[in-house]
């Protein structure tokens, strides 16, 4: 609220003439930047075609469940690998306003209490405005249908127009691409089928938070019981679990986030039933049954065999779609395939640190589930990993690309976009700054917060003190929290130096002190002193 009135008085001062406003900086030596949301990352507006009206229809809050389900359900056509409207009368289109970059900013730009809920690469935005870049020259975005295949032809053919144009509007610059969550395999299958364009108009992609494996557990539970992309008082005002529910089980690019069945994963994801079973002498039992991602398959089927959705009157059936998984096979077979082009960088941003669900739980001991078909009306319990809370760091790691660096940063899948830490080591793989304190590979932000250095001369020594703070974010060996990592440690050092002819010597001493690290991070104080004399 502070801010808010600070804000509110600048512009007043402004308004009165009191203070001048604030320079723009712009510095024309970078180069351009492309961003690239994942799942639900883009504005989408929904358009009359008899009309010619347009509405936006995600996000919105105001009677957005009715309006979801009128004009964003849909239906997958295995003929075109595309999934159209079930309303014939409206299309979908994504707004290219601000150079693409409205369109995946703030997804309900009419919210204005809690509008951080629908923030998506605002804050990286205003962020990348303050290092100096420019809407229209060297910052733009790519919005898209996310219900589409990530590998649908038109949306191919969008990005590389979109390459082509930001490629002319900078002057003949290359390209940094920015992509988050799922907007990574997008940008991969570019790279797959249009290699040749992706060479010749990309310089560097940074990849965040990507699924490259799947998210097993958030794509099982969401197919099965769908999902929440709002979280508290909002989500009373916005879309239903079960509405968005219905949406996903005919969405191509959900069916190519499900668990890679061929990866090697530490621990396979599974999906686990507590099942009640009779034997033949009328006697029950309950089992736990486990299911791998090719096994599950079945259990879907069978499952959401009777999901059926009323639409303008009429019975819809929406079961587990067979044909939308063979299409995503064939997407992660692509992926597989993809490789970095020679003259592109690529680096990877992957998050840590957070319960991830991996494997699925349905009933339990007490609880058993009798018939598959309750499963979409049952809560499900989690086996997680480590990762962002949405996809596991094992997933996002294993890229399978020739990288510049990998780095694990401690945050969750939709704040890792608005970390501080993770701007820092954008703009330094950017070239945007000129850091000497930043290893973003080993340990990838070394912060200096304090700094105090004395020098004075007493009774013909030398004498030099220095104490220095740090804030040190890094990722632990294994990726957890070392077992010792609650206790302080102290440390010292003395090393002494004496000249060839004796006329000199020095002598340092250092005490260092590492604080238990906390949330990634982790406090270093260093207290030293050196003494020199001259015969």
């Amino acid at each position: 609220m502070a801010m808010l009135i600070e804000e509110l008085i600048k512009s007043i001062e402004m308004w009165l003439k009191l203070i001048k406003k604030p320079q723009e900086y712009i510095d024309p030596n970078l180069d351009p930047v492309l961003l690239v949301p994942g799942v639900a990352g883009s504005i989408l507006n929904a358009v009359d075609k008899k009309t010619g009206r347009t509405e936006r229809v995600w996000v919105r809050i105001l009677d957005a469940d009715h309006e979801f389900c009128d004009k964003l359900w849909c239906r997958f056509d295995p003929s075109t690998g595309k999934t159209t409207n079930l309303d014939p009368d409206t299309s979908i289109e994504v707004p290219e306003d601000r150079y693409g970059l409205y369109a995946i900013d703030n997804l309900d730009p009419d919210m204005i209490v809690g509008s951080d809920c629908v923030y998506y690469y605002h804050d990286m935005i205003v962020e990348m405005l303050s290092w100096g870049y420019q809407e229209g020259k060297t910052l733009f975005g790519f919005g898209y249908d996310f219900r589409q295949s990530n590998r649908l032809q038109e949306t191919m053919e969008c990005f590389a127009q979109k390459l082509e144009s930001i490629h002319t509007a900078s002057g003949g610059k290359k390209i940094n691409i920015i992509s988050h969550s799922m907007g990574g395999l997008l940008v991969k299958c570019f790279m797959a089928l249009h290699s040749d364009i992706f060479e010749k108009y990309v310089k560097n992609w940074i990849a965040i938070a990507a699924p490259f494996q799947g998210a097993p557990g958030y794509i099982t539970s969401s197919l099965l019981n769908g999902t929440s992309f709002v979280h508290g008082w909002e989500e009373r005002f916005f879309i239903s679990k079960w509405s968005m529910h219905q949406l996903l089980i005919e969405c191509p690019s959900i069916y190519e986030l499900m668990g890679c069945p061929d990866f090697h994963w530490e621990h396979a994801p599974l999906l686990e039933i507590w099942k009640e079973k009779s034997n033949s002498n009328g006697e029950s039992s309950v089992v736990l049954e486990s299911y791998s991602p090719l096994e599950a398959v079945s259990v879907y089927e069978l499952a959401l065999s009777n999901n059926k959705v009323t639409y303008n009157g009429e019975k819809i059936s929406l079961p587990f779609n067979l044909e939308l998984l063979k299409w995503a096979n064939k997407t992660r077979e692509i992926l597989c395939h993809a490789k970095v082009p020679d003259k592109v960088k690529f680096y990877n941003i992957y998050g840590t640190n957070y319960e991830t669900p991996h494997s699925v739980c349905y009933g339990n001991q007490n609880a058993p589930i009798s018939d598959l078909q309750q499963l979409p009306f049952v809560q499900s319990n989690y086996i997680s990993v480590d990762g962002d809370g949405t996809v596991p760091t094992e997933s996002a790691k294993a890229d399978g690309l020739k990288a510049e660096a990998r780095v694990g940063v401690p945050g969750d899948h939709r704040g890792i976009i608005c970390d501080r830490h993770v701007f820092r080591v954008i703009k330094h793989w950017l070239r945007a700054d000129h850091d000497p304190y930043y290893n973003p590979t080993n340990d990838y932000v070394i912060l200096p917060t304090s700094f105090d250095i004395e020098r004075h001369h007493e009774k013909g020594l030398d004498v030099t003190s220095l104490r220095e703070e740090w804030e040190i974010v890094s990722e632990s060996q294994d990726g957890k929290e070392n077992a010792d990592s609650g206790k302080t440690k102290v440390g010292s050092i003395s090393v002494s130096h004496v000249g060839d002819d004796n006329t000199t010597w020095e002598e340092a001493h250092a005490t260092v002190i590492v604080h238990p690290k906390s949330e990634g991070k982790q406090h270093v104080e260093l207290n030293a002193m050196s003494v020199s004399a001259r015969a």
